[in-house]
């Protein structure tokens, strides 16, 4: 979801005229805006004297045969004096576009403290859930294998290899590479070092991220509002979620909403099984309130209007330091 919370300032708004008996309701409405708004002119004003940069690049860009999907690729870099020396990749999900102002937001936070970040422009226009009902165990396992790699195994999508997500990343490093030195420490003789790659990503993005995890043995997983590859009929997991994998289980870590509208339960169930958890690892948390837990699913109720897109709110800016100092530790 791309650009939520902006556009839901206009809502609120109309809901105030609306519904002009409901001042409880619009008085915190009102209030979390303003909150909002100060810690994004926060952000800005912290983004402007660390010297983050950010910028975009087409796809076409970087190699020949790739496309662009919705929009050029967004790309980080932090400042010189605050350099964690790790990137984080973000996915976005069904439909989203990586160069909008919710990323531009979300990939400066993550700039701001030290991490060098690109959110991916890729193919994804098929929604995960297209698999959710199918009688075809692997349904999941092919949606994800031929995003990822170009792999023709589906008969949901169909990507080739130079369009895969894996190919557009490399050919993206390669090409910051090229164009700024500081990007060099990113790609060994053309390749991606995932040691020192965190991916993260929202709805299908989320579980984009988790099976390049198990693909690749990166510096750590973020999942936001996702995965969903909950295979209703067989009441389980998809396969590659059970599977065991490159990265580091304990370098997983997920960010739910108790109603997200695909299912909470059984968003719960697959982080479960990526982490291979034998009992549930939640703990609830709070817009703007620090983490104090160890645990690696994090949990809100808050924003009950559009819980699926909350997670990537601004407010959980605490939240998301949390995850990613998690995930990247040393």
């Amino acid at each position: 979801m791309c650009g939520y919370y902006f556009s839901r300032i206009g809502v609120v708004l109309k809901l105030s005229k609306l519904y002009l008996g409901r001042y409880h309701y619009i008085f915190h409405m009102r209030i979390r805006i303003i909150s909002t708004l100060f810690i994004m002119a926060l952000l800005m004003s912290v983004t402007g004297r660390t010297q983050v940069k950010l910028q975009t690049v087409s796809p076409e860009l970087t190699g020949a045969g790739l496309t662009q999907i919705h929009t050029p690729h967004l790309v980080a870099t932090p400042g010189l004096k605050n350099n964690r020396h790790q990137l984080l990749v973000m996915i976005p999900g069904t439909g989203g576009s990586a160069d909008c102002r919710a990323f531009r937001v979300f990939d400066s936070s993550f700039a701001v403290m030290g991490y060098y970040v690109v959110t991916l422009d890729y193919p994804n226009n098929v929604i995960t859930t297209t698999c959710s009902k199918s009688e075809d165990s692997t349904c999941f396992d092919h949606f994800r294998q031929e995003i990822m790699f170009g792999t023709p195994v589906s008969d949901k999508v169909a990507v080739d290899t130079l369009n895969s997500l894996v190919n557009r990343l490399t050919k993206l490093l390669q090409y910051m590479a090229a164009k700024d030195v500081r990007w060099k420490e990113f790609t060994a003789k053309g390749k991606p070092l995932w040691d020192k790659i965190i991916a993260a990503g929202h709805s299908q993005g989320a579980g984009h991220a988790a099976y390049m995890g198990k693909q690749f043995k990166l510096r750590g997983v973020l999942m936001f509002s996702g995965p969903q590859d909950y295979l209703v009929n067989f009441n389980m997991p998809s396969r590659w979620q059970r599977e065991s994998g490159h990265t580091p289980v304990n370098r997983y870590y997920a960010f739910l909403h108790v109603r997200d509208p695909f299912n909470f339960s059984y968003q719960v169930a697959d982080v479960t099984a990526i982490n291979h958890q034998q009992v549930t690892d939640t703990t609830m948390v709070q817009p703007q309130v620090a983490v104090k837990s160890t645990r690696h699913i994090l949990v809100t109720d808050t924003d009950k209007a559009e819980p699926h897109g909350s997670t990537l709110g601004v407010q959980f800016l605490p939240v998301w330091r949390y995850m990613i100092f998690g995930a990247g530790r040393q």
